[in-house]
């Protein structure tokens, strides 16, 4: 996550202008240099372009104008469309070895994110930072944040179903039918009395357990006996990350 606040240490080590950068300087002054300066340091410390002048923060802007003598003022003259901040761009990326997402690297970082990051997170804003941060690792410029955004709902939601495979093949046929009579809504008349019984005792076994009383503790007696009834196999839900069982309990 970029944060919203620099000190002096975390400017020194992110967006000092080294020798190199300084060479991508020669010819660029002003305006021109200090937004080439600008892009440069901002790709170097997230793997990505600044969306607009508004998103680099006032103690960076003149960090950096400071190094190369301008007034951190010139920023404001900086053009964000055009030719030359495309060319100010590639420049950065050919020189800090990154390339643009395809839509190949699009689809197997989905892949990638749903694997190893959402069977487990199920929260969108950490999901999306380890997206952008394996974007970083392999020195591929991620894409809009919509696409991002797009990348992060897909993977969550194919997780989820990985997941929901996984528990279904360890139920069996046995499990499964009971849990499924649990919940069913049955579409004839002579089957709404079993309905309305598997209803009740659904929302018995979800209900809040209230305050400490004899009756309630009989009440929480016959939920473990409705739940021991289901025999569900043991380990079931064993290396199901907690996160992604706390989403599950929200849910239910």
């Amino acid at each position: 996550m970029e944060p919203a606040g620099f000190d002096v240490d975390e400017l020194i080590e992110f967006w000092t202008l080294l020798d190199e950068d300084r060479e991508l300087l020669v010819g660029k002054r002003g305006a021109t240099g200090l937004g080439f300066a600008v892009l440069l340091k901002h790709y170097s410390r997230y793997g990505r372009f600044p969306r607009g002048r508004s998103e680099v923060p006032v103690e960076v802007v003149e960090f950096v104008a400071r190094q190369i003598g301008v007034a951190a003022a010139d920023l404001g003259f900086y053009e964000w469309t055009g030719s030359t901040i495309e060319y100010h761009r590639a420049q950065v990326r050919d020189h800090l070895g990154y390339r643009l997402a395809t839509v190949a690297d699009q689809e197997a970082l989905t892949g990638w994110l749903s694997e190893v990051v959402a069977y487990a997170e199920r929260r969108p804003d950490r999901v999306r930072e380890e997206l952008l941060g394996e974007f970083r690792r392999l020195r591929i410029e991620p894409p809009t944040a919509g696409r991002l955004l797009r990348m992060v709902r897909s993977a969550l939601r194919t997780a989820e179903r990985s997941w929901a495979s996984r528990i279904a093949e360890r139920l069996g046929p046995s499990a499964m039918a009971r849990l499924l009579n649990l919940i069913a809504i049955s579409e004839d008349s002579d089957g709404e009395n079993e309905s309305d019984e598997a209803g009740a005792l659904l929302s018995l076994i979800k209900a809040s357990p209230g305050s400490v009383s004899l009756e309630s503790m009989m009440t929480e007696i016959d939920k473990l006996k409705a739940v021991r009834a289901l025999d569900l196999p043991v380990g079931l839900f064993a290396d199901v990350a907690p996160r992604v069982l706390d989403g599950w309990r929200a849910r239910a």
